[in-house]
């Protein structure tokens, strides 16, 4: 198993997690992948980069030196977390996973979701 099937693995760990992804920002296409979080998680992965991308390009506009952490999309029974990566090897990927909201824990899953994203390298 590769070292992004281990991570992808690890992020399931996660009290609540559904699904994972590990995917690239330019064309949104999903590296490793895993889980069953009720939908197709590579076009979900495909979708989300359209989300990163859009964040990018308004914090471009504004003017913004910053980089993106995090983002968090919030429903109805489910969270989606956006970990983007911002080593020089990691740079133009992010980390996606789906929660159950009924059974995650947002706090923790963040954090853990931080420790793992930290390890991931190519």
């Amino acid at each position: 198993m590769s070292q992004l099937d281990n991570s992808i693995q690890e992020l399931l760990q996660i009290e609540g997690a559904t699904g994972a992804a590990l995917v690239d920002i330019s064309s949104g296409m999903a590296l490793a992948s895993s889980g069953n979080p009720g939908f197709d998680l590579t076009v979900a992965a495909a979708g989300n980069s359209n989300v990163v991308r859009a964040k990018l390009k308004t914090m471009n506009d504004l003017g913004l030196d910053q980089k993106i952490e995090d983002i968090i999309i919030t429903l109805g029974n489910q969270y989606h977390l956006i970990n983007v990566l911002n080593t020089t090897e990691t740079s133009g990927l992010f980390v996606y996973i789906v929660l159950d909201r009924n059974t995650a824990n947002l706090a923790l899953a963040r954090h853990k979701l931080n420790a793992i994203s930290s390890r991931i390298s190519l």
